[in-house]
């Protein structure tokens, strides 16, 4: 099975959804393709917010994380201009996944599935083999295999305060 998405073929941080933008480009994704200056922008205009929300959150956790362990915040002084100069762009490192995680590909490799009920729908589903450990009701995780399961990507479920969560948790597979 082929990874499909959005964003740097090489990714070493996944985040995984179980939707894709609704706009006709996007409906036969085969494969990772790496988006381009303004197109996250398009993106949110055609899509609403719920996809702003998406790809906010999304830059708001990568300049979040640890500049010990990680580079994302180096590359823009701001996490807006990150996520306009380099999320999910060729050499990003980064993608937005819409197959299940296949969390063998790639050893170093960070994957986190947005929502609960999409990883319980993975595992249910035979997609997703993993030994998730439930913190709680919304976060998850498999150390071995470099997983975390947290809320979905929208600024009500995932607060200032969990994307903080989840980035110690991030750090913490890492070290």
């Amino acid at each position: 099975m082929t990874n499909k998405g959005l964003g740097c073929a090489e990714f070493t941080l996944a985040v995984y959804l179980a939707n894709t933008p609704n706009m006709l480009e996007y409906q036969g994704i085969s494969s990772v393709n790496s988006l381009v200056s303004g197109e996250v922008n398009a993106i949110g205009q055609a899509c609403g917010n719920g996809w702003r929300k998406v790809f906010n959150v999304y830059a708001k956790l990568l300049y979040a994380l640890n500049a010990d362990h990680f580079d994302f915040a180096k590359k823009a002084p701001n996490w807006q201009q990150y996520r306009d100069g380099y999320l999910l762009q060729a050499g990003s490192a980064t993608a937005l996944l819409f197959s299940p995680p296949k969390l063998d590909d790639n050893p170093h490799t960070l994957h986190i599935i947005c929502g609960r009920t999409y990883a319980k729908d993975l595992l249910a589903s035979g997609q997703l083999q993993a030994n998730l450990i439930w913190l709680d009701d919304e976060f998850a995780i498999d150390v071995k295999n470099r997983l975390i399961v947290c809320p979905y990507f929208d600024y009500r479920q995932l607060s200032n305060i969990k994307i903080e969560r989840l980035s110690v948790m991030l750090s913490g597979i890492v070290n």
